[in-house]
């Protein structure tokens, strides 16, 4: 149960103003109570797990399993996207949907493949992108394409406008969402320069049987309808150890994006940030993404 549902159903009782609980409304006080995520102990992070487990289950009829282990030492994720290879099939974005549990109706998705006409501005002329191109064979003559998602700043304007520190930045470079802190206010949204957040106004509606019961809980557990979501670079793939490729690198047909440790000299992402003419987006607002830009060809 989200917060405010608790406090609407606690509003109906205040005619008795200090009347003990009884044992069935012990999850409400629990959730309402519930600490910040970075200042609960391993054993209550577990506990939390462990009943939005339940909650859930009893929701949804999945049994979900919610991890909370966290940034592995040694690791700043990096992300490398080659648009001299994207072909603007959006087979990124529909494994992201998948992986990340996100809702089909009302739909969200956290990928956004631009299309522009070759010479014409762009980069920083998002808005003069078609992001609702329909065409019968990607890529389309004459085009190029531009996917744009979360970038991971280490210097993240969302985070500090944030007004319940719902949001913050973990050590491995994932800017990462408290759901049940969210408020729904939306400042993120009106923050972040990449439209990377998005909003859920209504229910999050996912089909029990394509849900993807490995997550995290700062990740790819189930939504609250009135909060925000972001991209966390698949935390519940990532963090593991040995870690895996965010669903949208492990799908891309053409090996167009990259992944790696940005700490790790020999990693891909290093490599390519070494040997490429990269960039990245909006760089002048100062944010430092830790999403890189580059052609190859």
């Amino acid at each position: 149960m989200k917060r405010r549902e608790f406090i609407k159903s606690a509003a109906i009782g205040l005619g008795g103003l200090l009347m003990p609980v009884d044992k069935s409304d012990a999850s409400l006080w629990e959730t309402f109570f519930q600490k910040y995520f970075r200042e609960m102990t391993p054993e209550e992070k577990k506990k939390v797990a462990q009943r939005l487990e339940k909650e859930y289950k009893d929701k949804t009829g999945v049994q979900i399993n919610i991890k909370t282990n966290e940034a592995l030492p040694g690791v700043k994720f990096g992300y490398g996207l080659d648009l001299s290879r994207c072909i603007g099939c959006r087979r990124c974005v529909y494994a992201c949907v998948t992986e990340n549990n996100l809702s089909r109706n009302p739909q969200i998705q956290y990928i956004t493949v631009l299309e522009f006409k070759n010479g014409e501005k762009w980069v920083n002329d998002l808005e003069e992108s078609n992001k609702y191109y329909e065409h019968d064979t990607v890529p389309e003559p004459g085009h190029f394409y531009m996917p744009v998602q979360c970038q991971q700043c280490d210097n993240p304007p969302c985070v500090k406008v944030c007004p319940t520190k719902a949001t913050w930045k973990e050590p491995d470079g994932i800017v990462v969402v408290d759901y049940n802190w969210c408020i729904g206010c939306r400042y993120c949204m009106a923050a972040c320069p990449y439209g990377a957040r998005k909003f859920n106004w209504g229910e999050p509606q996912v089909p029990p049987e394509q849900f993807n019961a490995n997550t995290h809980y700062l990740g790819n557990r189930p939504k609250f309808k009135g909060h925000v979501e972001k991209c966390t670079f698949c935390i519940q793939r990532t963090r593991e150890n040995p870690g895996r490729y965010p669903a949208c690198v492990e799908i891309c047909p053409v090996g167009a994006r990259k992944f790696g440790n940005l700490l790790d000299p020999e990693s891909e992402i290093s490599m390519c940030i070494e040997t490429k003419r990269v960039f990245r987006l909006k760089e002048e607002l100062n944010t430092h993404p830790s999403f890189f830009y580059f052609f190859s060809l």
